[in-house]
């Protein structure tokens, strides 16, 4: 039996957010109460957790007082801080949401009740509330869980995510079916964070919802958080790239955070026997003017808040009246709260320490390998700056992503020419295309895998329009610990099939620098740069193994515009430096083979042409780079075609890309149609990668060396082999 009702917006004593052995060096509220706790590191938690030990499923939550529930709370705030500080993960977007997910489950019955988080980058306490706790040791590792909801991994995680703005249309379309099939209770509950409810996908949902008026409950978990990192330099200036973010900010600075008894004075209005009259209609379009209600409600939905998210007391009872009303009229619940709640560390972070790896807990400080050479995000962030100073035509968009993408470090250079549209990338793809039109150079700054959700706009609005529009997409191919949510591996697929595009992809730093040189300089049409994460391979790399000669041994400064469709030979048969005559393997064409690659893949295939023409001292390889998929070098593939007999591609894409553009050439010339090479592509293959590492992805895809070199051993056997059959029809001849 509940134990709330009205009376729980009484306060009870409150757990310290934090435990801590030093003297404060701040000040921080907590848990909605008026406790001011003293902060500074270094930082520790409990040394026990028996209210945590004993909740497997949020079942066991439902006889605890609000008192437990707080200890519930800070226990499990500690858990979270102590878990991903040993694997790294999504750190700030759980702590905040804590309490939020201590009264969903409190309140809620899952999993016959629905809650969808959006994005769900905020999962972790809800995961380790419903029967996963023990498995945190593997987070975001080969074989362990996701750093997402995944509906194959628990009941409790009711749809998948790691895009946004999907848990909206999500909780409608469960409340409808719900309802359609006269199930006995429909409680659907979308939580989605004001950075998501930008994306335009979470407006068409609210219009759709308020209209067909679905029984639903939307908690916008309000935490000032729109970008990462929220507060980079660009033109509109330093707040929150949103509008919607503005407004709601406002109807926390006009109105104190509403209590269950302000609450229950307007409840009868969600009552469906209450019809308003006119006069009343105006005094509720007058109440959501002074309230900041008026948008959501002429949207369809009953506004509630703002309330205080870290607040049980509060937030449990008007949560349970929710609950139990018989309205088919969709809530939207505005819930306050903190990004990096009660870790002095993520709350004064300039990210929030949104995304870490493993860090030290008493301090807060990662732990980071010293790089040895740049990050490509940087490296083509440096190369864009290079291009603007030259260029006053050129600028930078970002969908929300201005530190994933660079575009952090373009605005410090430029603000006012830095561009950042939230969560809305079909929006900044046919933004940049207007600003063509008017004369600038716009460089879209996107993953690989979130301009999925702008294609549309890449056809109709840019290409059919050839229109010069730069599109930068960074997290090309396998990406870690993300996960198949955030893998690119679709771009060279999806975007190698329309026309007017132009498409490039860079084996190193130094190639990535004259690509982003030469989509500066090229205007006749729409050009793409896929680059992966990760960083530079470094000048000593560059030279040992890719045959780079640079002045003083050092990487250039600035980049060098490419040949448009132009590729390169890396290595002839021999290695690097020997030329035709000097060469001395792969004398007949039987024994020669080459491998051509595009973009990350280049580094595998050096190494494996060195170790199969160690292992075979008659065979010579020849390794070639593409460097762009539209258009591709037909003088070069011929010239491979026509000087071995083994032809084998690879990238770090799907089936359907330049490999399978190599092969529809090849076929509709009729270059195989003597039988005198055998090709063979390596691709993703058809599957979806969980989480792990980059080079574990690469080793489960049989992407790296080891993979190339076995295939192309296998092709050589094949070709000194006779068949048997031939062997007997002769004999017997």
């Amino acid at each position: 039996m509940k134990l709330f009702h009205a009376a729980a917006a009484i306060a009870f004593a409150v757990p310290s957010a934090l435990a801590f052995t030093s003297p404060a060096l701040s000040k921080k509220y907590v848990g909605g109460s008026n406790v001011q706790l003293e902060m500074g590191p270094p930082y520790a938690g409990p040394t026990s957790k028996p209210l945590l030990d004993s909740i497997q499923y949020p079942r066991d939550m439902k006889d605890l007082s609000i008192k437990d529930l707080k200890q519930l709370s800070h226990e499990l705030r500690w858990e979270v801080l102590e878990a991903v500080s040993k694997t790294g993960g999504h750190l700030s977007s759980s702590l905040g949401v804590i309490e939020l997910t201590v009264a969903l489950h409190y309140v809620f019955d899952m999993p016959t009740d629905q809650i969808i988080w959006d994005v769900a980058h905020q999962c972790y306490p809800h995961k380790m509330l419903t029967g996963r706790r023990h498995l945190f040791g593997g987070l975001r590792q080969l074989g362990g869980i996701s750093g997402f909801c995944k509906r194959k991994e628990s009941e409790y995680d009711s749809f998948g995510a790691g895009h946004s703005s999907t848990s909206i249309s999500v909780a409608q379309g469960m409340s409808i079916a719900k309802s359609m099939l006269n199930k006995r209770t429909n409680n659907c509950i979308a939580v989605i964070g004001d950075g998501a409810i930008t994306g335009g996908m979470a407006y068409e949902a609210m219009n759709s919802a308020g209209y067909l008026q679905n029984r639903m409950i939307v908690v916008l978990n309000d935490n000032g958080q729109v970008s990462l990192p929220t507060g980079t330099p660009s033109a509109g200036g330093t707040v929150p790239a949103s509008r919607l973010s503005a407004y709601t900010s406002n109807l926390l600075v006009s109105k104190p955070f509403q209590d269950f008894r302000d609450f229950a004075k307007s409840f009868n209005k969600l009552l469906p026997e209450n019809i308003q009259d006119v006069n009343k209609r105006f005094d509720e379009y007058a109440r959501g003017i002074i309230s900041g209600g008026t948008l959501f409600e002429e949207l369809g939905f009953f506004y509630v808040g703002p309330i205080d998210g870290h607040d049980l007391d509060n937030m449990i009872p008007i949560l349970e009246r929710l609950r139990d009303s018989d309205s088919n009229k969709p809530v939207l619940l505005h819930v306050k709260t903190n990004k990096g709640q009660g870790y002095p560390p993520a709350e004064s972070a300039s990210d929030k320490m949104h995304g870490v790896g493993k860090f030290d807990l008493a301090t807060g400080v990662q732990y980071k390998k010293k790089a040895t050479a740049p990050s490509l995000t940087s490296v083509f962030a440096d190369s864009l700056i290079q291009a603007a100073t030259d260029d006053r035509a050129i600028v930078g968009i970002t969908a929300a992503m201005p530190g994933g993408t660079g575009m952090d470090i373009f605005g410090r250079r430029f603000p006012k020419r830095t561009f950042d549209v939230g969560i809305a990338e079909q929006h900044a793809v046919t933004m940049a295309a207007g600003m063509v039109c008017e004369g600038l150079k716009p460089f879209v700054a996107i993953y690989s895998t979130f301009l999925q959700r702008a294609y549309d706009q890449v056809i109709h609005d840019v290409a059919i329009q050839n229109l010069p529009v730069r599109f930068m997409l960074d997290r090309a191919g396998v990406v870690g610990n993300d996960g198949p949510t955030h893998h690119g591996c679709y771009d060279l697929a999806y975007m190698g099939c329309i026309p007017n595009l132009t498409i490039m992809a860079p084996s190193d730093e130094i190639e990535l620098r004259n690509m982003v040189k030469t989509c500066a300089d090229f205007d006749e049409g729409p050009t793409v740069l896929r680059y992966p994460r990760g960083n530079g391979y470094g000048a000593e790399k560059l030279q040992e193994l890719f045959g780079y000669k640079l002045e003083n041994g050092e990487l250039p400064s600035k980049g060098e515009a490419l040949e448009i469709g132009k590729g390169r030979i890396m290595r002839r048969p021999g290695g690097l430096g020997i030329n035709g005559e000097a060469n001395i393997r792969g004398k007949s064409r039987q024994n020669r083979v080459a491998i051509l690659s595009i973009g990350t893949r280049l580094h595998d295939a050096l190494i494996a042409a060195a170790d199969i023409e160690a292992a075979n001292p008659s065979v010579g390889v020849t390794v070639a780079d593409a460097r762009f998929m539209k258009p591709f070098d037909e003088a070069l593939i011929r010239e491979l075609v026509d000087d071995n007999s083994i032809l084998v591609t690879i990238e770090e894409g799907s089936i359907g890309g330049f490999g399978d553009h190599v092969l529809h050439f090849l076929a509709r010339n009729g270059l195989m149609d003597d039988g005198n090479i055998k090709v063979r592509p390596m691709v993703l293959p058809d599957e979806l990668f969980e989480a792990g590492t980059q080079q574990e992805q690469y080793d489960m895809a049989k992407l790296n060396h080891p993979h190339i070199t076995e295939l192309v051993n296998n092709l050589l056997n094949t070709n000194m082999k006779v068949p048997v059959l031939e062997e007997q029809v002769v004999e017997e001849a």
